[in-house]
């Protein structure tokens, strides 16, 4: 019984001595053609200073994550939403409609697509909390190169088109003056029209002065 049990327990040991899987390949920086000729794929980011940015986003690299901003950007969800976290040569976050950091959408958090994207200049890679699995709407833009970023944050796309925008981005955590996305939009035109801005409120009129009071003729004494 003890010769029959060998051949079981030799297999366990080769099994558990294989090699691990091999890694996944790695991703081009430029994007693939396929990427390039499909108009969701660019992400135009009006800003409050006066600029847009545009996105190139990886679906190729990150799908879930590419597939969530083009959701919640139909749904016009950035509109208004702040950089609640500026800091100088390294990056530039937004994405929460509390501003504070802590928030995110109503839709379930996505599981990391870590990948081989690497954080460079115009970098754009989701927040996240501690947990890898725990981004859900923030996103943030590299300023400068952060190569203990990669593999840790699921980069999904790059700036194409105004980093010097993005240079502009009100810095501070948060800012005293934070620099607002006035309006997210796709390249399809899949996304909402922005909102008209409020008509500038005119002062009420004010009362016409009462005239003045005539003096009353003066008398004289004794009469």
């Amino acid at each position: 019984m003890n010769l029959l049990a060998l051949p079981f327990l030799a297999f366990a040991l080769v099994a558990a001595k294989a090699d691990p899987p091999a890694p996944a390949p790695a991703i081009p920086i430029n994007p693939p053609a396929e990427v390039l000729a499909d108009p969701a794929n660019k992400l135009m980011l009006q800003l409050s200073n006066g600029g847009t940015v545009v996105i190139e986003m990886r679906p190729d690299a990150a799908p879930n994550h590419v597939q969530r901003i083009q959701t919640l950007v139909r749904k016009g969800f950035y509109d208004g939403t702040i950089f609640h976290r500026v800091i100088p040569g390294f990056m530039a976050q937004g994405g929460d409609p509390t501003g504070t950091g802590e928030g995110g959408s109503k839709l379930p958090d996505l599981k990391a697509e870590f990948n081989s994207l690497p954080h460079l200049r115009g970098s754009v890679a989701a927040a996240r909390a501690e947990p890898e699995d725990s981004a859900n709407s923030q996103f943030y833009i590299m300023f400068a190169p952060k190569a203990s970023l990669d593999h840790k944050y699921t980069v999904f796309g790059r700036v194409i088109s105004g980093m010097d925008v993005v240079d502009r981005i009100a810095i501070g955590e948060p800012p005293a003056n934070p620099t607002k996305i006035v309006h997210a939009s796709l390249g399809d035109g899949s996304a909402p029209a922005a909102a008209p801005p409020a008509p500038a409120q005119t002062p009420a009129p004010s009362e016409p002065p009462a005239p003045a009071k005539e003096p009353e003729p003066e008398t004289t004494p004794g009469g």
